[in-house]
């Protein structure tokens, strides 16, 4: 048996070297379509790298090396996100027009449209307008002007808000609109010009 040197692929050389990642990955499917996608990449390179002759799985050495280098500096280099639900547009404070355009994002749970029914883990977004209600795990969220409802899993949408400000709150809630509580809520201050 001869001595083969292990398959790096290009996007894991860096890494391997102790370098930073060049992609911020911040969840084990981030992760996982990232490792897929090196071991992919070098087994198809396998052909020009070890001589068939060689007896060693290519695909097992790739897979390790691969996994430890890119796991353990990705969690390393990139922060962990606590679950829960977070704006990603507008910021906090800004100043917009109407219609406001909203980004919604969640950790920890999966956005299903609530016809899908009760799954664990997943659910949907509510924006409540302007109100300091704060409902609890299992609290039923009410239909009405101030507390707008994206039962169809949408992750993005335009509001109609009067000039000044107005305080946006999100809420992820299961498929009966039932919050999942004060770790999945987040508010955000914006001014309507």
């Amino acid at each position: 048996t001869r001595s083969v040197e292990p398959v790096q692929p290009r996007c894991l050389r860096g890494i391997i070297a102790g370098q930073q990642p060049s992609i911020a990955l911040h969840s084990t499917s981030a992760v996982m379509k990232v490792l897929s996608k090196a071991c992919a990449n070098a087994l198809a390179q396998k052909a020009c790298l070890i001589k068939p002759t060689a007896k060693i799985s290519v695909y097992t050495k790739v897979q390790q090396a691969a996994a430890a280098a890119l796991v353990s500096s990705t969690l390393l280099a990139a922060p962990a996100l606590a679950d829960g639900v977070q704006f990603v547009a507008p910021g906090t404070s800004k100043a917009v027009s109407s219609p406001v355009h909203i980004e919604m994002n969640v950790s920890g749970m999966q956005v299903r449209p609530a016809a899908d029914g009760l799954i664990p883990g997943t659910g949907h977004f509510h924006v409540l307008i302007d109100t300091s209600e704060q409902h609890e795990e299992g609290e039923l969220i009410p239909f009405d002007d101030t507390h707008k409802h994206y039962g169809k899993g949408q992750t993005a949408a335009d509001l109609d808000l009067a000039p000044g400000k107005h305080t946006l709150t999100l809420q992820f809630a299961n498929a009966l609109h039932e919050s999942y509580g004060l770790k999945f809520r987040s508010s955000i201050a914006v001014n309507v010009q």
